[in-house]
């Protein structure tokens, strides 16, 4: 158990707070993933994914609490903006790559 102040805080509810906050990030980040593969292009999902799982690889280990806070930040205004792109995105009719075509024969 620590002491801070009059304020008494046992290893086990900041593991708690950790975990939770983990969870919350695990969340957000599955959010943006899922949001991200509802474009209806192919070239703009796969521009979507690659900097959210590389923005997300690149700050794993980050721990102070600010800098955390900044990132959550930054990925909740990444998720409103891919949910309004792929809004706008679905409002127009897009031709299928060649990839794409590829993909459903496979299914």
């Amino acid at each position: 158990m620590t002491v801070l102040g009059s304020l008494r805080v046992t290893d086990s509810s900041v593991s708690i707070m950790a975990a939770s906050s983990r969870e919350h990030v695990l969340s957000l980040y599955r959010l943006l993933l899922k949001e991200s593969k509802k474009f209806p292009s192919y070239n703009y999902r796969t521009y979507a994914l690659r900097p959210v799982r590389d923005a997300f690889r690149e700050n794993r280990t980050a721990e102070d609490p600010e800098v955390v806070e900044e990132l959550l930040n930054r990925a909740r205004d990444s998720l409103a903006l891919i949910q309004r792109q792929v809004c706008i995105g679905k409002m127009f009719e897009i031709q299928k790559t060649v990839v794409e075509q590829e993909d459903n024969k496979s299914d």
